[in-house]
């Protein structure tokens, strides 16, 4: 196991050397606002990334040999610009395969991979709809795609951009589906889960992520959409007697989970199980992407009182952990309520500050 982990940064003083192997996210050379050159960096582990700096490019002590997708070995200075956390380089090398363990640099999911696996072919094995079960069964037996079902990404850098996060995502979405479907009778539950299933079934090819999570040839030429609608297309013919109109709904569901044409679907949602599927999808992306951002201000070493930074997927808003900004405010009132109740003179008991005055001092309005 290594040392330094990204994400224990920000519990280190400002100033402090580091020393530890990361992953190169990006690497670019740019100028200061006084023409000198330096290197900017994105350096990540499996437990987020940071943002370095070279400042020196004649420095000797730091290789010049390395690019995105390298293991670098580095000796840095903790510090932080406009607030944000980043590590200036003093040191840098490139580190051989042997040097590493993969597992240390490339986030994974945190849940047990064999349970959330469990947790599929449960609810496969739970559908009523013979053909629907067949198709999935068919496409989830091959040994290829169940292995790369399992480790795949559900994405490069957004929801779910960790090993087993197609998986952790899928099984996320089984659970919403099961809590949704049955509000609305028109819903065919079978249809709805089928498009869980296999709707980015197509990111196993469309992403690569041995080292670092990058776009195949395919990917960047096809799409998952389109990778997706092929295999489950091909699965569905080599199947006898699998219903035509079925057939047609379910490469529906692939087809327009996106929702918007602007967001990469050829078709919009037209059927109630695909409109469901885009819904459930984009809550659940949304809400992971959301936690993310979380624990990226954590790492920042950003107060509960501060904003995250600009989110992308949220049409680059920034938002508020209004459980941790809430939580706050409990424990300074809890502390203040402890303080409040103190021994005055000897034979006179204790004077007592009733939560009224309390909260009036802190300067909220109580209602007498």
């Amino acid at each position: 196991m290594k040392d330094n982990y990204i994400a224990d940064l920000a519990r280190l003083d400002e100033n402090q050397s580091i020393e530890s192997n990361y992953l190169v996210l990006s690497k670019q050379q740019r100028t200061t606002r006084t023409a000198k050159p330096y290197l900017s960096l994105i350096l990540g582990d499996n437990s987020g990334q940071i943002e370095a700096r070279v400042w020196d490019l004649a420095d000797t002590r730091i290789a010049s040999d390395f690019g995105k997708g390298d293991v670098v070995k580095v000796r840095a200075v903790v510090s932080k610009f406009e607030g944000v956390l980043q590590l200036k380089i003093e040191r840098l090398r490139k580190m051989a395969s042997t040097e590493f363990d993969r597992t240390d640099l490339l986030p994974a999911t945190t849940y047990n991979v064999d349970e959330l696996w469990q947790k599929l072919e449960l609810a496969v094995a739970s559908f009523i709809d013979p053909d629907l079960q067949r198709l999935v069964t068919a496409v989830l037996a091959d040994r290829a795609v169940r292995e790369a079902f399992i480790e795949a990404p559900a994405a490069k850098q957004l929801h779910h951009a960790w090993l087993g996060g197609l998986l952790e995502h899928v099984v996320s979405l089984i659970g919403l589906a099961d809590r949704v479907v049955p509000h609305y009778p028109m819903l065919m539950r079978d249809l709805v889960l089928t498009g869980v299933i296999l709707h980015d079934i197509g990111k196993i090819r469309e992403l690569a992520w041995a080292t670092g999570f990058e776009y195949t040839l395919e990917g960047t030429l096809l799409g998952h959409i389109q990778i997706g609608a092929s295999l489950v297309e091909q699965t569905m013919d080599s199947l006898p007697g699998f219903p035509p109109r079925l057939k047609t709904l379910v490469l529906h569901m692939i087809l327009s989970h996106h929702g918007k044409l602007e967001f990469g679907s050829p078709k919009l949602p037209m059927i109630p199980e695909a409109l469901m599927l885009n819904f459930l999808d984009d809550m659940d992306a949304k809400m992971q992407t959301l936690a993310s951002e979380f624990q990226k201000a954590t790492r920042q070493g950003k107060s509960p009182e501060e904003m995250t930074d600009r989110i992308w997927a949220l049409d680059q808003r920034s938002m508020l952990n209004s459980r941790v900004w809430l939580a706050e405010a409990k424990n300074l009132n809890s502390n203040a309520a402890t303080e409040v109740t103190q021994p005055v003179e000897q034979g006179k008991g204790k004077q007592t500050t009733t939560m009224g005055a309390l909260f009036e001092d802190l300067g909220f309005k109580v209602n007498k």
